[in-house]
């Protein structure tokens, strides 16, 4: 047509297939309830939205190869069917139908084979990696899941950091343009990061910061600080802005909401002034209300910053409970008062983890991360002291907006190291042999310094979707029950087949 556009008159018309008509309507704002949209995936996965983040995972995984190839890296593919070795997680068995009775496990991650990689003399290898672990499921995490593997020989933990980071600046800047990218990255130690946020992997696209005061509340005669101090616990919180508007019935759900993750008491300040100008407070300590001198309000105030108008959350709880208390309420938060860009991308790393973490139900000591990671350099003669948790790891974490995308370490690379770690973790000798004795073998050939990184893809893409789901980014993903509605598995299996495994199920 002179308008360039063309109009076609149809003669003859061929149905290729008939339509029944679909359990749900294919658009993005479907009301259909997750389950029936995972039960009709192929359905679901038409609708605009998901065919989009479907396009930008393909892209980051595109880029993340043309990325790594251009600086030498060699893409190699490791076993699904591996051994199973204690890693962090349970295993997925598959038993083996050749060697009754014998199982080979799916891999928790190529840890193991990466690094036999790096004593091959690869130097530089990467993997997008199909990862498995049998473990409880949440919004975040699904019982198979693919990350970058990633591994150098003869790099420092320096080395690793600048690599990722300089892969996630350009591979946002190509991919996502829209996104604000917090540049250079974050940097931080493990033990600012839980003393500032509670938590190692903290949102940095806000402040809330925490302070501890159990100096100034050692001051006081108040009974519940006392008693919390006295146990070894802390007086720890954080400052929310003065446009808060806050009931004595919001008050009373945070003070619940902080029972339930075991913390000792909440309390609350809240310096005004009056007609005069002068401060005045309301401070509500527990119940039955209880009141504090405003002379240390004022103090309480001062040394967290805080203005008149200003709400100070304070907890009193052992440390660990205390900070997973105040790190879930600084989000909520941050939430409340639309304190956070959902297009701000705050990466950072945290490093320095302590090595070892001790277990209060087992009574024994556990790998912060996993047990190849390597001890600070000048702290191996501490393994042999009572001394441990004070072991500083090369272990970092690349943390985004409150979510773990990457976890990493310089790994040991001496079986005379890697033996004694695992006997700090409370492992045999025969054990040490049965589970680990193939990569220890191989250290004794001359394997180089190594270390790695190991990125969540899912993750990632959930963030740069601004997905609610990493359901939402696989194609075909399991509920958080770990079930798969589409072909409804997991299910029994024919009699025969189990009988050729030489299994039977017990009830």
């Amino acid at each position: 047509m002179v308008t360039g556009e063309v109009e076609i008159i149809a003669e003859s018309i061929k149905i290729l297939n008939s339509s029944l008509t679909p359990p749900f309507y294919i658009t993005d704002d479907v009301e259909a309830d997750e389950g029936l949209r995972l039960k009709y995936r192929y359905l679901d996965l038409r609708r605009p939205i998901m065919q989009k983040n479907l396009a930008k995972r393909h892209k980051v995984v595109k880029y993340i190869r043309d990325f790594l190839d251009a600086n030498d890296f060699l893409e190699i593919e490791t076993p699904i069917l591996i051994k199973s070795t204690p890693e962090g997680a349970r295993d997925f068995l598959v038993p083996s139908r050749m060697q009754k009775g014998s199982f080979y496990a799916l891999p928790q991650s190529p840890q193991q084979l990466k690094q036999l990689l790096m004593v091959a003399g690869i130097e530089r290898y990467f993997q997008i990696a199909r990862c498995f672990r049998d473990e409880d499921l949440r919004a975040d995490r699904q019982p198979e899941f693919t990350q970058l593997d990633l591994e150098m020989s003869f790099v420092e933990q320096e080395d690793i950091l600048k690599l990722t980071e300089d892969l996630y600046t350009g591979m946002i800047e190509s991919v996502s343009p829209e996104k604000k990218l917090v540049k250079p990255f974050i940097r931080m130690d493990h033990a600012e990061a839980i003393e500032k946020y509670g938590s190692d992997k903290p949102d940095w696209r806000y402040g809330l910061e925490m302070t501890d005061i159990t100096d100034l509340a050692k001051e006081t005669d108040f009974r519940v600080f006392q008693n919390i101090i006295d146990s070894g616990g802390i007086i720890k919180g954080f400052v929310v802005p003065s446009q808060s508007n806050y009931s004595g019935s919001d008050m009373r759900r945070l003070e619940e909401t902080a029972k339930e993750y075991g913390a000792g008491g909440m309390s609350h300040i809240r310096l005004q002034t009056n007609e005069s100008g002068d401060l005045t407070e309301d401070t509500v300590l527990l119940s039955p209300g209880i009141k504090m001198p405003l002379s240390w309000s004022i103090r309480v105030s001062e040394r967290m910053g805080a203005n008149p108008g200003d709400l100070i959350l304070l907890l009193a709880g052992k440390p660990k409970d205390a900070n997973n208390w105040l790190s879930l309420m600084r989000s909520y938060m941050a939430d409340k008062h639309h304190l956070v860009d959902p297009d701000l991308l705050a990466f950072g790393f945290v490093t320095d983890f302590p090595l070892f973490e001790w277990d209060e139900q087992t009574k024994r000591w556990d790998s912060s991360h996993h047990p190849f990671t390597s001890p600070t350099p000048g702290t191996e003669h501490l393994l042999d002291s009572d001394d441990l948790g004070s072991i500083k790891s090369q272990a970092y974490d690349l943390v985004c907006n409150g979510s773990e995308l990457a976890s990493g370490s310089i790994r040991i690379h001496q079986r005379e190291l890697q033996e004694k770690i695992f006997n700090v973790l409370g492992y045999s000798t025969q054990q040490v042999q049965d589970l680990f004795g193939h990569i220890l073998e191989a250290f004794e050939y001359g394997a180089p310094p190594h270390g790695g990184i190991a990125p969540g893809i899912d993750r990632l893409v959930t963030i740069l979707t601004n997905s609610e789901s990493i359901r939402d980014v696989i194609a075909f993903p399991k509920t958080q029950s770990g079930s798969d509605l589409l072909f409804g598995a997991p299910d029994v299996v024919e009699p025969n087949q189990l009988r050729d495994l030489s299994l039977r199920t017990v009830e």
